[in-house]
């Protein structure tokens, strides 16, 4: 299982590093960092601070979909009108916006270990299991955003009239069509911005994967600042890679918004 979630990091990690921003043919350390401590290739830490970034862009991108798609479903079941259902989407969120990311992290990282050793020794199976750390950051921020997520949505499913559900059993659709044709385009317009937020908190959360072992941007120049005793330096470069991330991230929504309000508009 370890082997199988590393060899989808390094598949992940491949097609990013084809548009490296930093060590690729047109990066910034490669043109412009040359015989400093930031150069590519042994004379320098540009390498490992260019797969930290491209881990930590990996991991917030794969973490998104489990997050929204987890979300989607818990508000769905807090509105829906069976009762347990509501309670437990009710205690999920409790427990993963009550507990901080980073026990949450150990939790996954550990507990799914023991579960996941147990279930294999129940099998038969007596060989040592070791859960891969991008998996498990994946999971552990996956399940922390969701939380957030159903609530956002939660509130943008109210702020959705009800004749907008009537609207569209009256044209023949069904409970499933009329969602997806009719809820689902307002229910993007609406949540928009809390999702953007959502996505700028996970950027920063990335960071905690680091004390599980993954190579992540806080940890690879973490190594860096210990190695060289430049902690400035490289504590620097650290921050300003999240920001070039999250620089990005608000052209990105930026752009989808808008591209959201000319569709309302020809509409």
């Amino acid at each position: 299982m370890s082997g199988f979630f590393s060899a989808i990091a390094e598949a992940v990690s491949a097609f990013l590093g084809f548009i490296d921003p930093l060590c690729g043919p047109a990066g910034l350390f490669r043109w412009f960092a040359e015989g400093t401590l930031l150069a590519c290739g042994d004379a320098g830490w540009g390498d490992e601070i260019a797969v930290g970034f491209l881990v930590t862009a990996s991991l917030a991108v794969a973490t998104l979909p489990v997050g929204l798609l987890l979300g989607f479903f818990i508000a769905l079941a807090k509105q829906s009108q069976e009762r347990s259902l509501r309670l437990s989407a009710d205690i999920y969120t409790t427990i993963f916006r009550g507990l901080p990311e980073l026990l949450t992290l150990f939790i996954v990282y550990y507990g799914l270990q023991i579960l996941v050793q147990n279930l294999l020794s129940a099998l038969g199976y007596q060989g040592a299991i070791e859960i891969n750390a991008f998996f498990a950051g994946m999971i552990a921020l996956g399940v922390v955003f969701s939380a957030y997520c159903s609530e956002v949505l939660l509130s943008a499913f109210k702020a959705i009239p009800r004749g907008q559900y009537e609207a569209g059993y009256a044209l023949g659709l069904h409970h499933g069509r009329t969602m997806r044709l009719v809820i689902l385009p307002q229910l993007i317009r609406v949540a928009l911005p809390g999702l953007g937020n959502l996505w700028m908190a996970l950027l920063k959360d990335t960071a905690l994967v680091s004390v599980v072992g993954l190579t992540d941007i806080l940890r690879q120049t973490g190594i860096a600042a210990r190695v060289t005793k430049e902690a400035f330096l490289f504590y620097s470069i650290a921050c300003a890679l999240f920001l070039v991330l999250a620089f990005l991230s608000s052209l990105a929504f930026s752009a989808i918004e808008s591209r959201v309000k000319r569709s309302e508009v020809r509409r």
